[in-house]
């Protein structure tokens, strides 16, 4: 028999599992030539393999049958880059083994390759590798970032992350939301990641109920340098996860935990002990966290902890106050329903004089915050910039009076569903603030009523820059007009979905600002007439930057021709639902000192196809056209709109 071809070289072991297999060849052997050196293992050049039925030829890749300790290997001596990824591009097989090798296992037989900065290669046989510019970024601390999302979350996809980084330093910041039905991540594309990316530095697991301890156990082993950790809703980790990463690194600094059922008080006691660079800490609806863990982690770690999250935890008054003696270092500070603190908690920790540097505090839904303890949060946080309340029944004006008087540092002052809050305590709290505060935002505030003023307005508060009142219906022009009076300086006004304010009462709020209106949200105020945007447009169009009109359907083209005539400045402007027409478009177009950047006409109905030349010329400006339910301007329009504004941004 003749040769042909190159020689294959055969995986070792016999040719024939049968032995009368083996019994047919040695009985042909005379016939056949058979070439085996000597120094090599067993060779075959013949392409076909014996069989009593005759032959057939073996069309299996005899790479294949090496095994798994071979290829492991072959695969270690491969150079990073390219060829690497290129392997992992073969099969399924060979992407798992590739990811199964730690990077210190790896042979750096080639410098070179080390150093190229190569794009992971196509994949074939539905293995999908993941290059460097998908579903990542560079991110400004220089971590190479990649994110998975839903369906996309797979343990093969994040074995072709680790393999497809290692040539770029590895990764540094990982984010996992959901996982996939089917083939979800599980601790072994965890541990792929692990072993191929021992530089992480942030990982983020989002609903992802396979994942377990022994996925963080491979984490807490190899990625030493991990610096912020985000698990939420992941019931599979427990405790021993979370000791885990607490003995092994040390380096962490942030650490959120959200919906973890099974985490508990050890975990935490043993991140406050191990972790002494731990500067973040966002706890939330973890019903095993108590007291005791949650006391542990702040008094080991005050030294350095700056921002404190609790949410929907079973903690009582003995954890605040183990905050308000130990959080000398807390700047940032957020407790939201805490069923079981009482007035006593709070009180306790405004009263224990520890958090001198608090600058930020927001309470939510805590029955404990009265009028009592929030004064004493006052007068033990002298620092603190800005005070957050949400859905707090039972503060009052008096309460709010005190805490404005006490609070000498307070820049920005937010209230939300405090509903015992009347008009009194929004004019004592602005006339006791003191001289720095900025900011007064009310947010559904049900107890404010509008009333005039039964004596005489006290003195202004000249230092407030920004008034947001959002959807307090009580609040109407008597009050507004008592607040215009109040607040001289403003240069950003939000009063959206006041419903009850008429040109009456807005007008004196437009007329006291002296410093000139720069950003002014009207929508939902359906009262309004063309009257408030001409003064609007004649006291302040000189600062003028954003209006938005949304849902004022008395504004018409009258005030479109106010705007085109004072408006200098201004880039953003929301006419959507108002009353205008293609005359007001025409006009603001021919205005050549008007650089709109973002135009809202959606649901003007008035507004038709005559406005494609209009348009066309606003567009040398335009970076944002919203055109969605104008019923009169076609498809056709749109498209034609679109091939010319092609710097433009077109909703329709």
């Amino acid at each position: 028999m003749g040769f042909s071809g190159d020689d294959e070289i055969y995986s070792g072991g016999s040719f024939y599992t049968n032995p009368s297999d083996l019994g047919r060849l040695y009985s042909i052997v005379s016939n056949v030539d058979v070439y085996s050196p000597a120094c090599k293992r067993a060779r075959i050049s013949a392409p076909f393999l014996f069989e009593s039925s005759g032959f057939e030829q073996n069309k299996r890749p005899s790479i294949e049958v090496l095994p798994d300790e071979c290829l492991f290997e072959i695969f270690r001596r491969v150079p990073d880059g390219k060829e690497r990824s290129s392997c992992a591009s073969v099969s399924k097989k060979w992407l798992m083994l590739l990811s199964s090798i730690r990077r210190s296992e790896f042979c750096n037989s080639n410098p070179v390759a080390e150093e190229e900065k190569e794009t992971a290669a196509p994949v074939c046989n539905d293995v999908e590798m993941v290059t460097c510019e998908d579903n990542g970024e560079v991110e400004s601390d220089g971590y190479l970032t990649r994110s998975l999302e839903g369906k996309k979350a797979t343990d093969m996809r994040l074995a072709a992350i680790a393999v497809g980084t290692s040539s770029r330093g590895g990764l540094g910041k990982l984010l996992i939301r959901g996982s996939n039905s089917v083939r979800g991540v599980t601790n072994h594309g965890l541990s792929a990641i692990a072993r191929g990316c021992p530089s992480l530095r942030a990982l983020s697991l989002w609903n992802v109920p396979f994942v377990g301890d022994e996925g963080l156990f491979e984490i807490a082993k190899e990625c030493h340098l991990l610096e912020k950790l985000d698990l939420s809703n992941c019931p599979s980790i427990s405790n021993k996860g979370l000791i885990a990463i607490a003995e092994n690194c040390p380096n962490l600094s942030s650490l959120n935990i959200e919906s973890c059922s099974k985490i508990g008080n050890e975990g935490l006691q043993a991140i406050g002990k191990l972790c002494p660079r731990l500067h973040s800490i966002s706890i939330k609806d973890c019903p095993l966290l108590g007291d005791h863990g949650v006391s542990s982690l702040l008094s080991s770690a005050s030294s350095v902890l700056t921002r404190v999250k609790l949410q929907g935890l079973n903690i009582t008054d003995f954890s605040l106050a183990v905050i308000g003696h130990y959080g000398k270092a807390v700047t940032n500070l957020s407790l939201s329903v805490l069923q079981h603190v009482s007035e006593r908690g709070f009180w306790v920790m405004g009263n224990a004089q520890g958090l001198q540097k608090l600058m930020s505090l927001t309470i939510t839904s805590c029955r404990g915050i009265t009028d009592v303890s929030l004064e004493a949060i006052a007068k033990g946080s002298l620092n603190l910039k800005q005070m957050c309340l949400r859905k707090c029944c039972f503060v009052s004006d008096n309460g709010l009076v005190a805490f404005a008087k006490a609070a000498g540092s307070l820049e920005s002052l937010q209230l939300e569903e405090c509903n015992r809050i009347t008009q009194s305590g929004i004019v004592g709290a602005l006339s006791n603030c003191g001289t720095k505060l900025k900011a007064l935002s009310l947010v559904k505030c049900m107890g404010i009523k509008d009333m005039a003023l039964g004596m005489p307005v006290p003195s202004p508060c000249s230092h407030l820059r920004y008034l947001s009142i959002r959807n307090c219906p009580g609040f109407g022009s008597a009050s507004l007009a008592v607040v215009g009076k109040l607040c001289p300086q403003l240069q950003h006004v939000d009063l959206s979905g006041l419903c009850g304010i008429t040109d009456s009462g807005i007008l004196p709020l437009l007329e006291s600002c002296e410093a000139g209106l720069v950003k002014v949200n009207l929508s939902g105020c359906m009262s309004l007439t063309d009257e408030v945007v001409s003064a609007l447009a004649r006291l302040h169009g000189g600062t003028l930057e954003l209006l938005n009109l949304d849902g004022c359907r008395k504004i018409t083209d009258a005030s479109l021709v106010a705007i085109a005539e004072n408006c200098l400045f201004l880039s953003d402007l929301d006419l959507s639902k108002c009353a205008v027409t293609d005359s007001g478009i025409a006009v603001m177009s021919s205005a050549e000192q008007l650089n709109l950047q973002v135009l809202s006409l959606s649901g003007c109905s008035e507004v038709s196809n005559k406005s494609l030349p209009c348009l066309k010329k606003m567009g040398r400006t335009l970076v944002g056209l919203n055109l969605q339910n104008c019923s009169s301007i076609s498809s056709s329009t749109v498209e034609l709109l679109v091939e010319s504004l092609w710097r433009c941004d077109i909703l329709s």
